[in-house]
C-alpha cells in the first residue's frame, strides 16, 4: 500500500522493448536504497515489482495489460516519473490509501497559475466519474491530492508550490497523459451496497 507522498522525482534511463511487455530501468537514488528484488515501487502511481537494483537505479517489468491501462507506454529515457516506496508497517499515512492500480488515464485540460498555487483540470473517463467528488481524495500520477471541483468528464486540483517543484504534476502540460487511481473505498461501498440491493426489493415484498 502507498500513500501517495512522492518521496523522490525519478528519470527513465532505459526502455527495452520486450513484444507484449517493456523492462525500464529508473534512476531513484533515494527509494532504491536498501530494495531488492521482489520489492515494489510505484512509478507514476503504478505498483511494479522490482527486478534487481544497481548504482541508483532499478529495472521493472511492465507487462501489456499495464501499458495499456496506465501512461507508462508513453515513458522514453529521459522521461521524468513520481516515485514512491509502499508505506512501512506504523508509518504515518500522510494522504490517502493508494493501492497503486491504476483505474484509468486523464488528460491535463488546462492550467490557471495563481501567485502562490496553481489549479490544474483534468480530464476523466466517464466510468470513474462516480467515484470522484468535491473535497474527496483522488490519484493523480501517483501523488495524492483533494479534488476542488467535480464535474461530469473532468474535475479540478490546486497545486501547492511544493507539489509543483517535487512532482512531475509541476512541468504537465495541456494534452499530456496522467494516471488516475479513484479512492478505493468508494469502489467498496459501491460494490456493496449493490450486493444488498436484492435482498432490500425482497423485503419490501
Amino acid at each position: 500500500m502507498f500513500t501517495g507522498i512522492v518521496e523522490e522525482l525519478g528519470e527513465v534511463t532505459a526502455v527495452e522493448e520486450l513484444g507484449d511487455a517493456s523492462r525500464f530501468r529508473l534512476r531513484g537514488p533515494l527509494v532504491t536504497d536498501g530494495a531488492k528484488h521482489g520489492d515494489s515501487i510505484a512509478v507514476n502511481g503504478v505498483c511494479l515489482t522490482v527486478v534487481d537494483t544497481a548504482d541508483g537505479e532499478f529495472t521493472a517489468d511492465v507487462m501489456a495489460e499495464t501499458l495499456k491501462r496506465s501512461s507508462l507506454g508513453a515513458l522514453r529515457p529521459g522521461s521524468r516519473v513520481n516515485l514512491e516506496r509502499p508505506m512501512a508497517v506504523g508509518g504515518r499515512l500522510g494522504g490517502h490509501i493508494v493501492q497503486g492500480h491504476v483505474d484509468g488515464t486523464g488528460t491535463v485540460v488546462a492550467r490557471e497559475p495563481s501567485e502562490n498555487w496553481e489549479m490544474v483540470t483534468v480530464s476523466l473517463p466517464p466510468e470513474l466519474s462516480r467515484y470522484v467528488v468535491e473535497k474527496g481524495s483522488i490519484t493523480v500520477d501517483g501523488v495524492s491530492l483533494t479534488v476542488v471541483d467535480a464535474a461530469p468528464g473532468h474535475f479540478t486540483i490546486s497545486l501547492i508550490p511544493t507539489t509543483l517543484a517535487l512532482t512531475t504534476l509541476g512541468v504537465k502540460q495541456p494534452g499530456d497523459p496522467v494516471n488516475l487511481e479513484v479512492d478505493v473505498i468508494a469502489k467498496y461501498v459501491e460494490r456493496l451496497l449493490g450486493a444488498q440491493a436484492p435482498n432490500a426489493k425482497e423485503n419490501v415484498k
